[in-house]
Parts: structure tokens; C-alpha cells; sequence
């Protein structure tokens, strides 16, 4: 072990298990009174290793839970285009989603608002899980008007990339309008989905996104796992910058 204080060297042993792979990514470390007990500190001491590792993102504390190891953070730029798979792919990581709903319906209130249609215009809703590596990231509820994009429902049930179908089949291009990006407690049937406990923190992010001709062409709803993705913002004529944020594709 290192010299310095006690916690300190604690981390540095666990720090070690992480890295020589005897705790593995998801995995959940032994319990507070287990570690105290293997290092023959009190649960203070403890806490404090604990808080150091977690400050570097190597584990992650579940209330009620435990500990665990946690994943790298997937880090997703909100730039002008919207480009969610093309940005996991550039970091080795596979994305996939599983369809939750889709639907023609009506809409309302806030969406008819977003979407700048009248109530009860024709609109089509798409509810997705989204996977990195098999697991669950984020999940995605998109409002898109029938207006622009008919028949939008058969050509999207089954394609992996909305912005695909938009170019493939509208010759849409899929822009950025605005992001608005807020902080709240997940709910629990988007914990059972991400997996998260229910006192967990998610960032919900609300897009209204539009073609090449300025028209709006879709209003989403994505909440994120907070813990898992590293959000930031990239201007035009510039290259990443650093501030948490996030969106859907």
C-alpha cells in the first residue's frame, strides 16, 4: 500500500481491484461492514475511501443498494445535428433500442405547443429503450407530426436510426433547434427500465428538432442515466466543449 493516510491506502487497494479486474464493471463491492472488517478500520474510514474512489468515478453508491463498479461514462455531444448512434459507434460502443410504443395518435396540450400543430392534428408517438453495449442508457419518448412525414409509423417501427429514416425516405435533414436539459428523480417505471434505484437522479432532456427548412419535425422527451453519461456541447467552428447536457437521436 502507499504511504499517507489510512483511507487514502484503502482506496489505493481498491483502486488496484478494480483495475487487475477482481471487481469487474457493474459488479457490487463487498459491503461497508465487509471492507471495514478486511481492513480493520471503522465504517467512517471507510466512507472516505469510498467518497475518494466515487470523486474519480471508479464506483458508484446506490442508497439502498450498495456499491458497484461503475461503467465508463458515455460521453454524447449535443451539436447542431442529432447524431446519438454515430457518437456511441465513434467510441467502440454498439448502440441498439428496443420499441416500448409506437403509435398514431392526437395531439396536445405541451406536444401541440412543441410541435406547432393544432389539437387533436394526426401525430405519430415513439417510445425507445436505448442500449450502449446491451445496457440500458436512456430511453426516449419523440412526438413527430404526420404533416411533413406521412406513413412516418411503417417506416420507423423497425429502423435503428430516425435520422436515417428522415434522410432515406423524407430527404429530411434532422437539426437541432433547441435543448433544454434539467435534473429530477427518476421515475419508477423509467427505474425498472434503466435498471436504477428510485432515489437515483436522471437527466430529462427535451429537444425540438426541425429540417433544412426550418420546419418542426419532432419533440422528444429522453431521460438519461445520469451516472452513465457525460453530456457536452459543441459550437459551430469549434471543437467539444465541456458542459453537462444532453439529447435523443
Amino acid at each position: 500500500m502507499i504511504d499517507g493516510p489510512i483511507y487514502q491506502r484503502i482506496a489505493a487497494e481498491l483502486r488496484e481491484n478494480i483495475k487487475d479486474g477482481i471487481y469487474q464493471v457493474g459488479q457490487q463491492i463487498p459491503t461497508e461492514d465487509t471492507l471495514a472488517g478486511r481492513f480493520a478500520v471503522n465504517r467512517h474510514t471507510l466512507r472516505r475511501a469510498v467518497g475518494v474512489l466515487a470523486a474519480e468515478g471508479l464506483v458508484r453508491v446506490d442508497q439502498g443498494r450498495g456499491m458497484f463498479v461503475a461503467a465508463a461514462l458515455v460521453r454524447y455531444p449535443i451539436g447542431q445535428r442529432v447524431r446519438f448512434n454515430e457518437s456511441l459507434k465513434a467510441q467502440g460502443i454498439r448502440p441498439h433500442y428496443v420499441l416500448l410504443r409506437a403509435e398514431e395518435t392526437t395531439a396536445f396540450g405541451a406536444v401541440a405547443r412543441h410541435l406547432q400543430v393544432t389539437p387533436d392534428e394526426p401525430i405519430v408517438r415513439i417510445d425507445r429503450l436505448g442500449l450502449a453495449d446491451e445496457s440500458p442508457l436512456k430511453i426516449s419518448t419523440s412526438y413527430f407530426p404526420l404533416g411533413p412525414l406521412p406513413n412516418l409509423l411503417q417506416h420507423i417501427e423497425h429502423s435503428e436510426s430516425i435520422s436515417r429514416v428522415f434522410k432515406e425516405v423524407y430527404g429530411c435533414d434532422h437539426i437541432r433547434k433547441s435543448t433544454t436539459v434539467t435534473a429530477r428523480m427518476v421515475r419508477r417505471e423509467d427505474a425498472r427500465l434503466l435498471s436504477l434505484p428510485l432515489n437515483q437522479p436522471i437527466l430529462m432532456v427535451e429537444s425540438i428538432n426541425v429540417d433544412q427548412h426550418g420546419r418542426i419535425i419532432e419533440y422528444g422527451i429522453t431521460r438519461f442515466r445520469s451516472d452513465q453519461t457525460e453530456v457536452f456541447f459543441e459550437f459551430p467552428g469549434q471543437t467539444a466543449g465541456s458542459l453537462p447536457d444532453a439529447a435523443a437521436d
